[in-house]
């Protein structure tokens, strides 16, 4: 458990109000037709399948916004964060039905997919336990949920990289290509750079990890290289710059990969490709 996995309601806000207004738009017809709009009712956010929860406190603010008054209590039983067993049960929620039923689609979407990006991240922070790597994600998110997304990835034990294009210069293949080479780029890119921004370069062979080692990179992407030639960059680089392997991570490649002693594993899946956890709400009459 970790006391540190919070996210500021200021910038959350916006992104459950969105979510809202695309699931809601003029009314929910279902409830509104079938359920009596002043039955009240309790409901109970439930593990289906074991994993890192994550994503309560957004989950808890959709039925907050749609409710204003309407919800007398909701509960998180659990913190972002832990490993869960099946079964047990997350949220509790109470007060009118209607605002229980029209709120729980967007609520356990949040849940569903930030608990999944968090325990595929809890993978392969096991996976690699015990070498000097860590796992990071990438800007494969999807649109509009990236400061969700990324924060899943710190729960289930991950770091971040950078939030967007402004946070560090990334040189990759194509800018490369369009400045005439690693050392050009280099130069270039430390002459129009704050002081305080980090200079990443992507290399795709052992010479050009030389070359960007000498030319003062702060970060080397080693890219699609296998462990071998990992552990070949590595000794290049010899602590010049922090070396990070990105391409053809899974949870099958991803020890060896660790095992080349590079400082950081990026992996775009945690993001692009984690399944949505099998969390459930079910609701009764109070």
């Amino acid at each position: 458990m970790n006391d540190n996995f919070t996210l500021p309601e200021l910038m959350l806000r916006p992104i459950v109000e969105a979510a809202l207004r695309e699931d809601i738009r003029s009314g929910d017809i279902t409830t509104r037709a079938v359920v009596p709009p002043d039955t009240q009712g309790r409901a109970q956010m439930t593990m289906r399948e074991s994993g890192v929860v994550c994503g309560l406190a957004v989950a808890q603010m959709a039925f907050w916004q749609l409710a204003g008054e309407g919800c007398e209590r909701t509960e998180l039983l659990r913190r972002d964060g832990e490993q869960i067993e099946a079964g047990a049960v997350v949220m509790e929620i109470s007060g009118s039905a209607e605002i229980i039923l029209t709120a729980e689609r967007v609520a356990l979407n949040f849940a569903q997919r930030l608990s999944g990006i968090a325990t595929l991240t809890r993978s392969f922070v096991e996976a690699v336990e015990g070498t000097n790597a860590r796992i990071t994600d990438t800007r494969k998110t999807t649109p509009g949920l990236r400061l969700l997304e990324k924060y899943a990835v710190r729960c289930g034990g991950g770091v971040n990289h950078r939030f967007a294009l402004d946070d560090m210069i990334l040189i990759k293949d194509n800018h490369i290509a369009l400045c005439g080479g690693i050392a050009a780029a280099l130069e270039r890119a430390k002459r129009n750079a704050r002081h305080s921004v980090k200079i990443e370069i992507e290399c795709d062979t052992l010479e050009q990890v030389e070359e960007a080692a000498s030319a003062g990179a702060d970060i080397i992407l080693l890219d699609n290289m296998q462990p071998e030639t990992l552990r070949e960059a590595v000794q290049i680089i010899k602590g010049r710059a922090v070396s990070e392997a990105s391409g053809g991570v899974n949870l099958e490649t991803v020890r060896g990969i660790a095992q080349s002693g590079v400082d950081v594993i990026s992996v775009g899946a945690l993001t692009h490709s984690a399944r949505a956890l099998d969390i459930g709400l079910d609701v009764e009459l109070s």
